[in-house]
């Protein structure tokens, strides 16, 4: 039997949410498994959970270990965290600053004996398989790359969109641009305002949704760039799907990503998307959408272009849809159980 790993058990986080649709899908297909989250106190430093559910889950191995969490006795990895050693440096050239977070160290440290641990490595995007291969010097034999896969629920367009412009008190000629993440810092908001600030045709609101402990030091922000009036911080949300679909254009500047879900989720719900290079999920998008952090103003310009032809806007929302739609939960499970059977051969009992 197989035994996924996961140290928090939340309903919160990417890889959360992935362990809950593989493990859905799984269970659909009457396929045996089980789960195992940390015991540890939550009180507890983060640093210290990290190097304790290592002891814990490796102490007591006895099955196959499918792990979406860094520890030394992982069989199989899926490295949606993406590369922690790269992270680090991507924040060091953030914010100029080296931290001195103890959990960064711990987390390098798992890093390195996982992947050189593990008999086969999942990536979620081919940057970070490269990420691996430059910083770990591992075989790149050794690592499959399986693009992240979502659900993809019905919904009623014109309801659904109208509930959120009547909520807000929008007109429906209104352009809406969206953002979505919680972790601003990282995700881009800042620049994601710096964008929007530039955008200089249409009537348009801009939607911040997620959660952010320092959420003043970006209404200020959106207050020095003149658009407070236009901007409208949401917190975190449960119905961010209303947001998706009343979305025109979805803009997520991040820092570094292995894989973004909230990309996929915009493509479904019709919403023309840029992000940047250090998105793993920039690689399933025209080039066109794909912008670096010393092109903010283009990304502006291309908005601008597309707000003053509609047409071509609404046949980008509607052909985004359908890329989406190639990128199915059910097709990620599908790819991930064939490398878990390349490298443990009727490992899955199926009952019957």
């Amino acid at each position: 039997m197989i035994s996924f790993i996961r140290l928090k058990n939340t309903p919160f986080g990417g890889a959360e949410n992935y362990l809950k649709r593989l493990t859905h899908v799984l269970s659909n297909k009457e396929i045996d498994f089980d789960i195992i989250h940390s015991s540890v106190p939550k009180f507890l430093p983060s640093w210290f959970k990290a190097l304790y559910f290592n002891v814990e889950a490796c102490f007591k191995k006895r099955d196959i270990y499918f792990s979406l969490e860094r520890i030394s006795c992982a069989d199989i990895y899926r490295a949606g965290d993406g590369v922690h050693r790269v992270f680090i440096e991507s924040k060091k050239l953030q914010t100029n600053k080296i931290s001195f977070n103890p959990l960064n160290w711990v987390y390098c440290y798992l890093e390195e004996k996982c992947f050189n641990h593990c008999q086969h490595i999942i990536a979620n995007s081919e940057m970070i398989k490269k990420q691996i291969i430059n910083t770990y010097h591992i075989d790149s034999q050794k690592i499959s790359v399986i693009y992240n896969g979502i659900d993809f629920p019905e919904y009623n367009e014109i309801e659904e969109k109208q509930s959120i412009l009547n909520e807000f008190n929008i007109h429906h000629t209104t352009r809406i641009l969206l953002f979505v993440g919680s972790g601003f810092k990282r995700k881009g908001v800042e620049e994601f305002l710096h964008i929007i600030s530039d955008i200089k045709t249409a009537d348009w609101v801009g939607f911040v949704v997620g959660k952010e402990k320092k959420l003043a030091n970006y209404q200020k922000l959106a207050r020095k760039l003149g658009i407070h009036n236009k901007v409208i911080f949401t917190g975190p949300r449960t119905d961010v799907h209303r947001f998706y679909i009343a979305g025109d254009i979805f803009v997520f500047p991040t820092h570094y990503e292995p894989f973004s879900n909230v990309v996929l989720e915009a493509l479904y719900y019709k919403n023309v998307v840029f992000t940047t290079d250090q998105n793993g999920a920039s690689e399933i998008l025209k080039s066109e959408f794909v912008f670096d952090f010393n092109r903010l103003n283009t990304v502006s310009k291309k908005i601008d272009e597309l707000f003053l032809s509609s047409t071509q806007l609404e046949k980008l929302k509607n052909n985004n849809a359908e890329l989406a739609k190639q990128f199915s939960i059910e097709k990620n499970v599908d790819q991930t159980l064939s490398v878990i059977d390349k490298v443990f051969p009727n490992s899955f009992t199926q009952e019957k």
